[in-house]
């Protein structure tokens, strides 16, 4: 399993910026796809997810700036954001698991077993 993460770049604050993850040797639409982030000296952290059946989750930190989508036929996911903050400095990732994982298990990096490679996003006040 492969996962590339593309998009990320430099954006000014108030900015808006999508990011995408391409999975191959899996398939995206019996997947869940999480998006992570991780700032200098911070642990990484979760950002959002979507599930199987398109439903999306999100950390507080990002909800209703964040939004994440897929194209199953693609096999890519799509993190879009806005009203970006320099708080959100940080490289990002995407990662796979499974069909199965309930909603609790979303936010654990540990529920998920194949990861991207990140791409960083800096946003500069």
């Amino acid at each position: 399993v492969q996962l590339q993460a593309s998009g990320g770049g430099l954006v000014q604050a108030g900015g808006s910026l999508r990011l995408s993850c391409t999975a191959s040797g899996r398939t995206l639409s019996t997947s869940t796809m999480g998006w992570f982030r991780q700032a200098p000296g911070k642990e990484r952290e979760f950002v959002g997810a979507i599930r199987r059946g398109r439903d999306t989750h999100y950390s507080n930190s990002v909800k209703g700036r964040f939004t994440i989508s897929k194209d199953n036929a693609k096999g890519t996911a799509y993190l879009q954001m806005s009203s970006l903050k320099p708080e959100d400095t940080a490289v990002y990732y995407c990662a796979l698991g499974s069909d199965r994982l309930i909603v609790s298990s979303l936010y654990v990096k540990d529920s998920y077993d194949s990861w991207g490679q990140g791409t960083q996003l800096t946003v500069s006040s």
